[in-house]
């Protein structure tokens, strides 16, 4: 019996190593390529397949020009996802751009599918992300330097230099989702009751009030 419960352990063991690739990222693709049809009416877990497929669909010119920093977080993100980069689609990566003011942040935010690498291509930023310890990892990064966030822990990019920056991240995901702490909290629809926002953040209701009328519900 002891020996029949090893082989369980170990045949277990193996699935998981084998299931590893699978569960670290997209799933794998089924033919040479699957552009997205975003007007297509069938929703499946990712995008049905395009039919006339041309060179374009492979193309994003996006990332080319900085983005328009003038907003409340100076800093503006240029996605080139399965949303804005339909040839992704299946593939597993994707890409964006990301613009700083002097000052500017990318604020505290999670990708629940991806694990994110960052390159500096201008400036001095301070990046670090959070364990599920509370544990803080974080680094001031200049042109040329690489980082990671590991897949779905909070993480966070600000512009301590005083000069505009700007990186380009890439992701194992074709569509990585991005939960921005603050936004998710407070400017959620229908909104989180803000006697549950009081007890979490141990404040009283008519902050949690001022703090949700920054945040309005897009």
């Amino acid at each position: 019996m002891a020996r029949i419960h090893l082989y369980v352990i170990a045949a277990c063991a193996v699935v998981l190593v084998l299931a590893a690739p699978t569960i670290a990222a997209d799933p794998d693709h089924l033919q040479d390529v699957c552009v997205a049809d975003r007007a297509s009416p069938i929703k499946i877990n990712g995008f049905t397949c395009k039919a006339n497929v041309t060179a374009d669909d492979f193309f994003f010119p996006g990332l080319r020009y900085p983005g328009n920093t003038n907003n409340p977080a100076g800093s503006l993100v240029t996605a080139a996802n399965v949303e804005t980069f339909p040839g992704v689609n299946t593939l597993g990566v994707s890409m964006a751009r990301i613009d700083f003011a002097p000052g500017g942040q990318n604020p505290p935010h999670t990708h629940p599918r991806a694990t994110e690498i960052i390159f500096v291509l201008e400036g001095t930023l301070e990046v670090g992300f959070i364990t599920t310890a509370n544990k803080l990892f974080v680094k001031t990064v200049n042109k040329g330097d690489v980082f990671v966030f590991p897949r779905a822990l909070v993480h966070f990019q600000q512009n301590r230099g005083n000069c505009p920056a700007a990186i380009v991240s890439a992701f194992n995901s074709q569509l990585q989702g991005t939960q921005a702490i603050a936004m998710t909290l407070f400017g959620a629809t229908p909104p989180v009751s803000t006697d549950v926002l009081a007890k979490a953040f141990r404040i009283g209701n008519g902050k949690v009030a001022a703090i949700k009328g920054r945040f309005p519900p897009k």
